[in-house]
């Protein structure tokens, strides 16, 4: 059994000392030390059967082999993450980027068709988009179906979930996630700008339909206070469909001059947001610099694919205890499970021990996959699949927290906090029930306590416990969720510290964990 726990352990590469556990495996049952060649010999279809992992195995007999847990951890320090980060992709740098902006702004079609450009989808398969989307009737919505996979998503014309895909620049490895923009998915947007680390924000550049989305009711000026809010600092804004208007200056200056303004109030510093005129559907000025002659007059500025370049990669928490935030979990072919979700913080090997909050429960990592591909070991900022085994897969739902046995995460029902509320209308008091939307999970909760109202640029305390807190305050109350859930200092871990609450549909409030209760 040992051999088997071994190769079990060890994913699907039979070890190559393989002979000499077989040899041992035969001196321990007796066999004379003469017969052993004869052993091999005879069993030279041993190699062929390390089928074992592939069998539904006994969880319990896999836990019991104690060796491969010792020298897993032998072989976690042997491993330089941060050299073994830069010899990887050839040293290019991993950006994720979110796609944002109001519902047909043409998100999906800018992006599906870049990827086109890219290469990364074949003519073969363009073509058949192009005629499936003519049969229904949607001819321009062909790019958009890049990204937008489900039927539903195709029949409504509207993205509902988060689509993610992998592309190269030059000078980065890009995983890209195209958010939904319609107010109803704002939720699954969350999720996707939660993991995030650069955002491109999409407007519409027609009459009227830069207006839909920006003015009251609009979901762009909303998605860029959620990616603000989230962390996201850098910003590129691609003004699509500008071949609507003619390529018109004007135009593009007055949609820059609105947005400058609104972004820099929510935020976002003036040199570190990117205006760049494209069109989704014509393709212009997406991965090279645009010809057309009505735009060429008076920009002279970079393609949106050498401006996704020329984003700064962000520091990664490599040297911090192993964090994984679960987006999605599904049941793999053979023994265990998967799960799939942003490393926050840490890194991760294969053979190694993780512990699952809140339902505290351990498990081993059987395999890590990443972008399809096997990989040994993956580190902050990946996008990860992780097979997993030795734990219950009913007791794992989207938003637990996978973390470092050593130094697990906390779990709490109760928190402090400093809020930062939006314009929002309806004054907010003590008992004030809230959607808490913190990385992949969406909980009830409610505001207990409201402590004091805070001088906004330098923190002091303007008034304490109040009676309500208005649009625009900077505030530090008490939330009680109706369940555990895993939270961080947002001192200690900014990736694991903020959150978002929202009540009966839209977002009133950002904020991040000071202190945590019980």
């Amino acid at each position: 059994m040992t051999v088997s726990g071994k190769k079990q352990t060890m994913g699907f590469d039979v070890p190559s000392s393989g002979d000499n556990s077989v040899v041992a495996a035969t001196a321990q049952r007796g066999s004379s030390p003469q017969n052993c060649p004869v052993t091999l010999a005879a069993g030279e279809a041993t190699p062929k059967r390390p089928e074992t992992p592939f069998r539904e195995s006994n969880e319990d007999e896999f836990a019991s082999v104690p060796t491969p847990g010792r020298s897993a951890g032998k072989a976690r320090q042997a491993i330089d993450i941060k050299a073994e980060l830069e010899k990887r992709q050839g040293g290019k740098p991993l950006l994720n980027l979110v796609i944002i902006g109001h519902v047909d702004a043409g998100k999906s079609t800018l992006m599906g068709h870049l990827l086109y450009l890219l290469g990364n989808v074949n003519k073969r398969t363009m073509h058949k988009y192009e005629t499936e989307s003519k049969k229904a009737g949607k001819a321009s919505f062909a790019f958009a179906w890049v990204l937008d996979e489900t039927g539903e998503e195709r029949d409504r014309g509207v993205t509902m979930d988060v689509g993610m895909t992998k592309f190269e620049t030059k000078s980065k490895v890009v995983t890209l996630m195209d958010a939904p923009g319609h107010k109803d998915f704002i939720p699954n947007m969350i999720t996707g700008a939660a993991q995030a680390d650069v955002a491109v924000l999409v407007v519409d550049a027609s009459r009227g339909g830069f207006e839909a989305g920006f003015e009251a009711g609009g979901q762009t000026r909303e998605h860029a206070l959620l990616v603000r809010s989230l962390g996201v600092t850098q910003l590129a804004v691609a003004v699509n469909k500008m071949d609507q208007v003619n390529w018109q200056q004007e135009r593009f200056q007055e949609i820059t001059s609105k947005l400058g303004h609104f972004l820099k109030q929510a935020g976002f510093k003036e040199s570190d947001v990117f205006y760049i005129p494209t069109s989704g559907l014509s393709g212009e000025n997406l991965s090279t610099r645009s010809l057309v002659s009505e735009l060429t007059t008076w920009y002279s500025g970079l393609s949106l694919l050498e401006q996704i370049d020329a984003f700064r990669p962000p520091q990664r928490s490599v040297d911090k205890p192993f964090r994984l935030c679960v987006s999605d979990v599904f049941k793999d072919q053979g023994s265990g499970f998967c799960i799939t979700g942003k490393i926050e913080a840490g890194y991760i090997q294969t053979g190694e021990k993780l512990l699952a909050m809140p339902p505290n429960e351990t498990c081993l990592v059987k395999g890590i996959t990443l972008h399809d591909a096997p990989l040994d070991w993956a580190a902050a900022g990946d996008h990860v699949s992780l097979t997993v085994t030795g734990m219950d897969i009913i007791k794992i739902n989207v938003g637990c927290v996978f973390c470092d046995p050593k130094e697990p995460i906390r779990v709490c029902t109760r928190f402090r906090a400093r809020l930062l509320l939006f314009n929002f209308e309806v004054p907010i008091t003590k008992g004030f029930p809230v959607l808490l939307h913190y990385g992949t999970v969406s909980e009830p909760a409610t505001i207990t306590k409201l402590l004091s109202v805070l001088h906004k640029s330098t923190g002091e305390v303007l008034k304490k416990k109040p009676k309500c807190l208005g649009k625009s305050m900077n505030a530090i109350v008490e939330i009680q969720t109706q369940r555990p859930v895993a939270l961080e200092l947002y001192k200690d871990f900014k990736e694991l510290g903020r959150f978002m609450l929202r009540y009966v549909g839209s977002t009133i409030a950002a904020g991040v964990v000071t202190e945590i209760k019980e």
